[in-house]
């Protein structure tokens, strides 16, 4: 079963298909990760896109009931240098190429992926197409052109209804643009009695619930197609605890007057350095996203930067000056990649203390 891929800029590479048999058109990333397949692929920050994974074999652990960050995989399609038939694991249930049957997903194999990246580090992110390799690349291009990519992921991929988590602990109520389920697994280990709520949920239904703190999760696409959200979290700052996590990081600094802008290619992989300000050391973080905070922008916001990405010089983490608030780009739930950042989740809790305590002494 011969499949191409076609980007937007001609380039043209065939290969072997495996998974759904279906056409499909998204943005054109990569992932430097070098395990964590399934997480990457059931990510709901992939939402619109075709994942290219730089790891030259893929599936070779299979898939197994646990590792999955999403009930419904959003991502569009699969690009892989080379798919593994018989994979071995103790855990393994299915091969790669079955899930993404049952899910609807179509892949790539067989292709160069090295020569995929360099063309998007070259040129950045950009749509392509996975097809039939017996249809007119030049028509499917044409067809490219003229398809718009869509800007509502994050109402694609959030809870319609609101849902509880139960635990004794502090009350966190988690707005959901995309949230990985990792994100609820580090709140519930915390024993914190989570509510996860739509991304659209007011600020009013919010202040009903009575939080202790509120999680703003991670997410796809441009935070400026969120204004709702962005509404919301203005008129709750100060009121409230906040910890932002990736996309909820740049609505936090969109709601404080900042801005973002789009990166060429992004960063998406369990291995990029991070550096604390504060404290000057390093931690190696798990990353996805496509967007950066404009540090430009900060100026008048009361926002400081706490973190930067060593690689690029980009904003990895933002508190706020005047009120409980932090933010990360990165994913300290990791899933896959290194648990470096894991303390975030403490520092949050600690926020929330905090903060009763202070509650209690003005009672």
């Amino acid at each position: 079963m011969k499949r191409q891929l076609i980007l937007d800029d001609g380039t043209v590479f065939v290969g072997e298909g495996f998974g759904a048999n279906k056409e499909t058109i998204g943005e054109v990333v990569f992932n430097t990760s070098m395990t964590g397949y399934q997480e990457i692929l059931s990510d709901p920050s992939y939402c619109g896109q075709l994942v290219t994974l730089t790891y030259p074999l893929v599936g070779n652990y299979g898939i197994n009931r646990d590792d999955f960050e999403s009930i419904t995989p959003a991502i569009k399609g699969f690009i892989v240098r080379e798919v593994a038939d018989f994979p071995s694991n103790w855990r393994n249930e299915s091969t790669l190429d079955e899930l993404l049957k049952v899910k609807g997903i179509p892949g790539i194999a067989d292709i160069d992926t090295r020569k995929l990246t360099r063309v998007i580090r070259q040129h950045g992110a950009m749509k392509g197409i996975i097809c039939s390799a017996e249809l007119d690349p030049q028509e499917m291009l044409r067809n490219l052109h003229g398809t718009k990519l869509r800007t509502d992921q994050v109402d694609q991929v959030s809870t319609k209804t609101a849902y509880a988590s139960p635990g004794r602990g502090h009350r966190v109520v988690l707005m959901d643009f995309g949230m990985k389920h990792g994100i609820l697994r580090e709140l519930n280990k915390r024993n914190c009695d989570v509510i996860v709520v739509p991304y659209n949920t007011s600020a009013e239904e919010i202040r009903r619930l009575q939080p202790d703190g509120i999680m703003l999760s991670n997410g796809p696409g441009d935070p400026k197609d969120v204004p709702v959200a962005i509404g919301t979290i203005k008129e709750l700052l100060g009121e409230i605890p906040i910890f932002g996590i990736c996309l909820g990081h740049q609505l936090f600094a969109l709601a404080c007057g900042g801005d973002s802008f789009k990166m060429k290619f992004g960063h998406r992989g369990g291995n990029h350095p991070v550096k604390d300000l504060k404290t000057g050391k390093v931690a190696l973080t798990s990353q996805n996203h496509g967007y950066a905070v404009d540090e430009a922008s900060l100026g008048g916001s009361r926002l400081q930067v706490t973190h930067t990405a060593i690689n690029d010089g980009t904003i990895e983490g933002l508190k706020h000056l005047d009120f409980p608030a932090f933010t990360v780009q990165y994913h300290p739930e990791a899933s896959p990649g290194p648990e470096d950042s894991n303390y975030l989740f403490d520092d949050f809790l600690q926020l929330m203390k905090d903060e009763k305590r202070k509650e209690l002494q003005h009672a």
